[in-house]
Parts: C-alpha cells; structure tokens; sequence
C-alpha cells in the first residue's frame, strides 16, 4: 500500500534504481525481448532487477494513474470472488483482466487489473475496502501505471 513507500529524491540513492526502471521500460515498449537482455543493456544483474522491480515506482504514474493490478489471496467459497468484484466497482473502478489458480488448500491466488481512472477515492481506500471482506487475505497493490 502507498503508505509503506517514501518520496526520496533520486539523487541520493544508487544508480542501479535508475537502472532498473529503463529496464523495466524496455521490456514494455519491446526494447528488449527478456529480462537478461535488458538487464545487460542497463549495466545491472538480472538479480538486481529481480530484486526492486516491484518496489520502485515512479512518482509520474502515480499521479496520473489510470491503471492498477490487484493480487490477494480468496477463501474457495461461493460469492468471496463477487464481493470483490462488487467492491471494485461500487468504488468506480473498471475490471480489465482477472486471472484465478486453482485452489490450493482452500484458497485461490487471484491477480485482477483494473481501469481506475473513474475511482472515486484512492487505491488505498479500495483496498482496505476489500481486506473487510470476508473470505479476501492479503490483499496489495501490484502495480499502477
């Protein structure tokens, strides 16, 4: 969730977070066809961008976002995947894609990515709209662009 990031002025941190974003921006625009070749490219480890991908956002997506990926945990029980649903788009936001494993010992990873330009109120509201669900753990934001 947002709260668990800071603004830190990029100037004072290493130069392999940079890197890990041109990375990250050559692999979505097809610069480069995998993540070793991207890696080498920037100058940095696959490892190394293995490691701060998910945690490194830029400032610019945030403010503008118009898309958000969803990952929890559901309970396999009738009606906890409708909840969610119902909950994302009472709060104004748009499901574009859902995938669901199968169940493993009662509960389903599911990954949904949202249009959130029409969300009333922040992704961080939503969440801990759907953590009150019931049947709903660990639910994070994966990404937002």
């Amino acid at each position: 969730m947002l709260e668990d990031y800071l603004i830190v002025h990029k100037s004072i941190l290493p130069d392999f977070f940079d890197k890990v974003l041109e990375a990250r921006r050559m692999l979505e625009e097809g610069k480069a066809k995998s993540v070793s070749r991207a890696a080498s490219m920037c100058g940095i480890s696959r490892s190394t961008y293995y490691k701060y991908k998910d945690y490194i956002l830029e400032t610019a997506n945030l403010q503008t976002g118009r898309k958000a990926v969803l990952g929890m945990l559901l309970t396999h029980e009738p009606g906890v995947l409708s909840s969610v649903l119902g909950r994302i788009s009472e709060a104004g936001a748009s499901v574009l894609t859902i995938n669901q494993s199968l169940p493993i010992h009662g509960k389903a990873s599911v990954t949904v990515s949202l249009d959130i330009g029409s969300l009333r109120g922040s992704i961080h509201t939503l969440l801990d709209s759907i953590s009150a669900l019931r049947g709903v753990e660990n639910p994070r934001l994966i990404s937002i662009e």
